[in-house]
């Protein structure tokens, strides 16, 4: 069985602010979302805990790339904050073998560069859900496509 290179793996992307709130948040199919919003919540707590463990190191740095966070039976949810302590989650279907952590972090490259987008945006104000139809069409683009 050979896989084919597929940058659209994603089953849920999130945002979330530095105080542990969603700025954004969505999921395939569109009826998972409340089992993502848990997922993705929980992983906060995972994100934390990876945080304070790097603890200095993080200052050094402009983003951390945490990787893992944790894996399910069904999905894997990876983690990266950024130097402003947002925190971006990946989560896609754990059925998915073929994915390498540097296709994980290009995406969360991608995600960082479109979200900056959006702050530089003057008539975004931070802490607002984000409502970018760029970015909506970026996130689009890593998502699974629902058959």
């Amino acid at each position: 069985m050979h896989s084919v290179h597929n940058s659209k793996m994603a089953v849920c992307i999130a945002v979330i602010a530095k105080e542990n709130y969603p700025l954004y948040i969505r999921s395939v199919p569109v009826q998972n979302e409340l089992k993502f919003h848990y997922t993705v919540h929980t992983s906060l707590d995972v994100v934390e805990e990876k945080i304070s463990a790097v603890g200095k190191a993080m200052a050094d740095q402009r983003e951390l790339y945490l990787g893992l966070l944790y894996p399910t039976e069904d999905y894997k949810v990876y983690g990266y904050v950024t130097n402003s302590k947002v925190k971006f989650v990946i989560v896609v279907d754990s059925s998915n073998t073929s994915l390498r952590d540097n296709e994980i972090r290009s995406m969360f490259r991608k995600l960082h560069n479109s979200f900056t987008d959006v702050m530089c945006n003057p008539f975004y104000n931070p802490g607002d859900t984000i409502q970018s139809k760029a970015f909506d069409s970026m996130v689009s683009a890593m998502m699974v496509q629902a058959s």
